[in-house]
């Protein structure tokens, strides 16, 4: 019997009512090894669940099962270098913005060395903190570029 979770053992036959054997779902191997040594008819199912596919708008759940079952290990998203640089070139201009990283940390409420990680490239992706940012300095969230200031 393997050992493969997606997989189920049945002992005996579908039956409606009389006295014959009902069919049963085996759970250890040494079940498994009784009913063979009984002369039972068994058979193996492969389990299929859509507990997965729910949203249909989207398939994020399949997707993390994939993850899941992978071996590969799946970088999480980072923010792009060029909001990074966008932002580090606001922040560093003469003018309402300018400001070190550590005071755009405390205007924003966060870490210094999250500013540094954002302005980097090397931050997880973190919409919040992004639109938090984006607030301070007026700029776009998504490209980091300037709004006009109207």
């Amino acid at each position: 019997m393997s050992d493969d979770w997606d997989t189920v053992t049945k002992i005996g036959s579908k039956v409606t009512g009389g006295a014959s054997q009902r069919e049963t779902v085996v759970r250890g191997k040494g079940a498994l090894n009784a009913a063979q040594r009984t002369g039972a008819i068994i058979g193996t199912e492969k389990k299929f669940t859509t507990g997965n596919t729910v949203n249909k708008a989207g398939s994020e759940g399949q997707r993390l099962t994939k993850v899941d079952r992978s071996d590969d290990i799946v970088a999480p998203q980072k923010v792009p270098a060029e909001i990074g640089q966008n932002i580090r070139n606001r922040r560093s201009k003469e003018g309402p913005y300018k400001m070190t990283q550590a005071q755009l940390a405390q205007k924003v409420n966060v870490q210094a060395n999250d500013i540094k990680l954002l302005e980097s490239g090397d931050a997880i992706k973190n919409q919040g903190l992004l639109n938090r940012v984006a607030r301070v300095l007026k700029i776009s969230p998504k490209t980091g570029l300037p709004l006009d200031d109207k």
